[in-house]
């Protein structure tokens, strides 16, 4: 049994994940330009993900939110392929199996919204990330796809629906 809850992010999450999107990333590395740290929707993403085909969902463990990941069309990307988007947890919501969930969560809302292939962005290092996207069936890619303008990112991974 789980003691956190995967749930449709909400305004009143906005805060939170704009905190914790600027806490983890620099934990990796990723605070420089070409990184979605940088991106305008990360003080907004309740709104941003409200978009036509699009969902984030956030982890939230006695009421508070530890995490969160979602899904977009990808930017300048053909319509068949969404974007696994700002998937982050802080360190107290790692190893609970909550990647592994909000994995499956997104992959789900991809499906439901008609996606057939789901692509990613990450960088050397996030190694327990990578091994999560290769453990639910994404490969590596030697070039990113679309145009996200996250030109810092280095390590592309795609996989059917």
């Amino acid at each position: 049994m789980t003691d956190y809850l995967i749930r449709p992010i909400e305004a009143r999450d906005n805060a939170a994940m704009a905190h914790i999107i600027r806490a983890v990333m620099p934990e990796f590395g990723a605070d420089g330009p070409g990184f979605a740290i940088h991106d305008a929707e990360v003080d907004t993403m309740y709104e941003a993900y409200r978009r036509p085909r699009s969902a984030y969902f956030v982890v939230e463990r006695n009421g508070e939110v530890l995490g969160g990941g979602g899904v977009a069309p990808l930017e300048g990307g053909h319509s068949a392929v969404c974007e696994l988007r700002k998937m982050y947890f802080l360190p107290q919501a790692r190893g609970l199996g909550a990647g592994h969930a909000m994995m499956l969560r997104c992959l789900d809302a991809a499906r439901e919204h008609g996606f057939s292939q789901c692509y990613l962005e990450t960088l050397t290092g996030m190694d327990a990330a990578q091994a999560l996207y290769h453990r639910h069936g994404f490969t590596t890619l030697p070039a990113p796809l679309g145009g996200t303008g996250h030109f810092s990112c280095d390590r592309f991974f795609i996989r059917e629906l």
